[in-house]
């Protein structure tokens, strides 16, 4: 082959090659973009012109996909699952590389199947359910805030009035139990509950409506959270105005479905507005930008051209901003060099080689990379940043919070999960460090033209009293006295009936005796009546313990209270030689000999040179023995001359000092402080020892003994009554009585002021208190919670 063939071959080959790196780096001429909503609805017609509007706008930006055209596919859901589910189907048949919604939920928890299949992201500016998560969902990408971000600013409103109970009023579908158990979940964290839930089937009509808020009003919260539909929300209110639910005392906080209402309402019946006044509404908080108002005063346009009477919301900007990231995540992805393929899927097919309907359905091959594309999202749009988190959410969720009042409404604050709630602005807070500290809100206007703060809570109005449970005891009559269910006495009841009268509104009473009289009932089995919501409350010396805490609640303690040991004292008569009893005689013979001995020896230093202790043999011995004693007195009038009579006379009256106050300490103690027959003195010589002790029946302290002191149940004896636990001291361990009795502080108190006999040793070995025991789901002692109500104890 010549040389000139081969230079033609070779120029062949680099034009073919050349060609086709051409044909790869082709961008396509048109790329067809999904929508799916729900054309005749309140979010669906803010989104259809913002959708159709942010193509146009990609369209005509030559900075955006360079020459490549999005083709607009949209489908029609028709508020139907079952009808969104097949238009989702006949969408995919048009090869897009992503989908704009679905708008309900629900539908998204059903296409999100298939979109994981085709590997066709869906970008969802409306399905705000919590529980279409990534996870589960990889190819399901929520472009607006998520309820689980809603439901924490729903608690942070209810924490920041500081109610406690909430009914939740939600439609029973996906959204609404999703949102529903996202705000149970957010409250927690607040220590506050859902105390009643109440659902309404989807497309329910007024009866039904009016039913559920009938049970709803029977409890005893006020504070309604509302979570449904536009169209459901309607007609709650106007069913809850009817009832006359909408009105003083009541609270109404509501999500951001009736802020999209009042938004897209051109003009407001007065008539619905005013069902809806003095609520607490949220609204997705988008940023004032000059993209913001530019994209206002286009859709405007668009919607005056169009003849659409219904306004622009917050969904809308979502949308807007929807198709801009996914026209970014184009741009990105074909300039990494990537093709838009779609391949055939062959489990489409049958086992006989039939095609099935379902086989033009078709796998988007750069699926995966689209995703990634689209997660990396980093600009700034109609709605501020448009980014997303490790959790796949929008970064820097915010709600505006509105109070509804005549008219319109009025702007209160901000939340987001920066700060919390705030009057400031959230792009403000953003630049600051975190601080959840100090949280505020302007005053509220709340139903029926009130500006002071429902209680949030009324008592339950179901017909019944309040049964409250009495312990019957065989003891301490003075704390708890039952002489049947109407006459219950004592000083724990009259605490509890003060702090009922300081309530606002009359309370009915029953009270339900627990016991025979004869022993004692066991209190943790009353507790345990109480969280079975037997008894709505328990009345009496509850000791609030680790164990009842654990099933029930209590009111803050009305009475300090610990463990305490009682024991006897030995009983010494009187007498008129008691002041020998400090020195045993062996002592007694000690100083005496001492005073002798102390006496000889200064003689013996003295005589010689000191006229004092001269004389006659019988003054000798009188001055020895008198300067002997006189030394303790120091009243001696012998003068020492001796340097050694002195250093001895000094030694001896410290010594004589020491004599003297021991003696007085030990006769003190003698005729003044009472003796303990059984030596144990404190909780360590308790527990040593393995002598009976004894203890109130049915109370806390026998598990506590055994479980926490590790004491042996031999050791422990159960009393009733005063007068067993006096018999039982006196009787001693020897008699099969016990050496010790271990209860409360203020049984012992009640106990030692009828028997002198005993005394408490040792310090207090526990810190509890006594209190009220209530069930969790019932909300009376709110206010006996309060300072108000536990300072009764004092009156």
């Amino acid at each position: 082959m010549g040389a000139a063939q081969l230079v033609a071959w070779f120029l062949a080959l680099a034009a073919a090659a050349g060609a086709a790196v051409s044909a790869a780096g082709a961008r396509p001429s048109e790329v067809a973009l999904g929508a799916l909503f729900t054309y005749d609805s309140t979010i669906g017609r803010a989104a259809r012109l913002a959708i159709e509007l942010a193509v146009d706008d990609v369209n005509a930006d030559g900075t955006v996909l360079a020459g490549t055209k999005l083709s607009l596919k949209s489908r029609d859901t028709n508020c139907s699952a079952f009808l969104g589910t097949v238009e989702a189907f006949q969408l995919m048949e048009e090869n897009v590389v992503a989908v704009i919604g679905p708008q309900s939920s629900g539908i998204g928890h059903v296409i999100s199947h298939v979109a994981n299949e085709l590997h066709v992201p869906l970008l969802s500016f409306a399905a705000t359910d919590p529980a279409l998560a990534a996870l589960e969902y990889p190819y399901f990408l929520r472009t607006t805030i998520s309820d689980y971000f809603q439901m924490n600013a729903v608690a942070s409103i209810v924490d920041y009035y500081q109610w406690k109970r909430v009914t939740a009023i939600y439609v029973d579908d996906d959204y609404g139990r999703g949102g529903v158990s996202a705000l149970g979940d957010a409250l927690a964290t607040k220590r506050a509950i859902i105390s009643y839930k109440a659902a309404i089937p989807p497309n329910s009509n007024a009866d039904v409506i009016s039913d559920v808020l009938v049970r709803a009003n029977m409890m005893e919260s006020r504070v309604m959270v509302v979570h449904v539909n536009p169209d459901t929300g309607k007609r709650i209110f106007s069913a809850a105005n009817k009832l006359q639910m909408v009105a003083s005392g009541y609270v109404w906080i509501v999500t951001d479905w009736l802020a999209a209402v009042l938004d897209s309402s051109a003009s407001r019946d007065l008539k619905d507005m005013s069902h809806i006044q003095g609520l607490i509404v949220l609204r997705q908080h988008t940023p004032e930008s000059d993209a913001k108002n530019k994209f206002i005063s286009k859709w405007n346009t668009m919607a005056r051209n169009r003849s659409v009477t219904s306004g622009l919301n917050s969904y809308g900007f979502y949308a807007y901003d929807s198709v801009w990231t996914v026209a970014r995540a184009i741009d990105q992805f074909l300039d990494s060099g990537q093709q838009i393929n779609f391949s055939t899927d062959p489990r489409l097919h049958d086992s006989n080689g039939n095609t099935l309907r379902l086989s033009t359905l078709k796998i988007f091959d750069g699926g995966e990379q689209m995703l990634q594309q689209l997660l990396l999202t980093n600009f700034t749009g109609v709605t501020g940043p448009v980014q997303f988190g490790s959790d796949r959410n929008l970064v820097r969720p915010a709600y505006d919070i509105l109070n509804v009042g005549g008219s319109g409404s009025r702007l209160i604050g901000y939340w987001s999960n920066h700060s919390g709630l705030s009057i400031a602005a959230p792009e403000i807070l953003y630049q600051k460090p975190p601080n959840t500290s100090a949280q505020q809100l302007y005053n509220v206007l709340w139903p029926g033209d009130s500006t002071t703060m429902p209680r949030g809570w009324v008592f339950r109005n179901n017909g019944q009293a309040l049964r409250v449970g009495v312990p019957n005891k065989a003891s301490f009559k003075d704390l708890v006295s039952s002489r049947g269910p109407g006459n219950v006495t004592g000083y724990c009841i009259d605490v509890f009936n003060t702090a009922i009268k300081l309530l606002p509104y009359p309370v009915p009473v029953q009270f339900v005796t627990i016991g025979d009289g004869t022993k004692n009932p066991s209190y943790i089995g009353i507790v345990s009546m109480v969280a079975a919501n037997t008894l709505d409350a328990a009345v009496g010396d509850f000791a609030i313990v680790r164990n009842g805490t654990a099933i029930s609640e209590y009111t803050q303690p009305y009475v300090e209270a610990g463990l305490v040991i009682v024991a006897p004292v030995k009983q010494t008569p009187p007498s008129a030689w008691a002041f020998l009893k400090p020195f045993t005689l062996e002592m007694w013979c000690v100083t005496g000999a001492l005073f002798i001995l102390v006496g000889v020896v200064v003689w013996l230093l003295e005589h010689r040179i000191n006229e004092d202790f001269r004389g006659s043999p019988r003054r000798q011995v009188i001055t020895i023995i008198w300067f002997s004693f006189s030394t303790m007195f120091t009243a001696h009038r012998e003068n020492i001359l001796s340097a050694l009579g002195r250093f001895v006379l000094i030694i001896w009256l410290f010594v004589v000092l020491i004599i003297n106050s021991s003696y007085t300490a030990s006769l003190t103690s003698i005729l003044t402080v009472q003796q303990l027959d059984t030596g144990i003195t404190g909780l360590d010589s308790l527990i040593a020892s393995s002598l009976p002790i004894g203890y109130q029946n049915g109370k806390f302290t026998k598990k506590y003994l055994i479980q926490e002191l590790n004491i042996p149940e031999s050791r422990l004896v159960a009393l009733n009554t005063i007068q067993e636990y006096a018999d039982a001291l006196n009787r001693g361990p020897n008699y099969g009585g016990v050496a010790v009795i271990v209860d409360e502080k203020p049984y012992i108190d009640i106990f030692l002021s009828y028997y002198c006999n005993f005394r408490i040793v040792g310090q207090q070995f526990t810190r509890e208190g006594w209190g009220f025991v209530r069930s969790p789901s019932f909300n009376l002692f709110a206010f006996i919670h309060s300072s108000r109500c536990i300072s009764a104890k004092h009156k």
